[in-house]
């Protein structure tokens, strides 16, 4: 298998994997109205398949993030088992939960090009 078939088989995998977990996170969410603010960004795979990371975004930054991982951590082992009985593969990953700083750096770059634009330099 060349490395453009093997890419494309991951992009497909975590994508399936982003579908479910998803997906049972909105239940959650339902039922924890304290998580409803958070949202599923991206998810990524290991080299192995070892381990899924999810990334999460929230209005308050890392630091609301941090508060409410704790309880995240409690639906751990609910969503592994859900992902296992949704996901035909020969193992389960383990799931880290991670807070996705890229909005955050998006917004600091337009904030310097607002910045820029109101001295007149671009």
């Amino acid at each position: 298998m060349n490395r453009q078939q093997k890419d494309i088989k991951r992009a497909r995998k975590e994508s399936l994997f982003l579908q479910e977990i998803s997906t049972f996170f909105l239940r959650i969410a339902q039922e924890e109205p304290s998580l409803q603010d958070l949202y599923i960004t991206r998810v990524q795979l290991s080299t192995d398949y070892g381990l899924c990371s999810v990334f999460f975004h929230i209005s308050g930054g890392e630091k609301v993030f941090k508060e409410k991982l704790p309880l995240l951590i409690l639906y751990k082992p609910s969503l592994r088992s859900a992902i296992a009985q949704a996901i035909q593969s020969r193992y389960t990953p383990e799931l880290l939960f991670k807070y996705d700083e890229a909005f955050d750096k998006q917004k600091k770059v337009d904030e310097l090009i607002e910045k820029l634009k109101a001295e007149g330099k671009l």
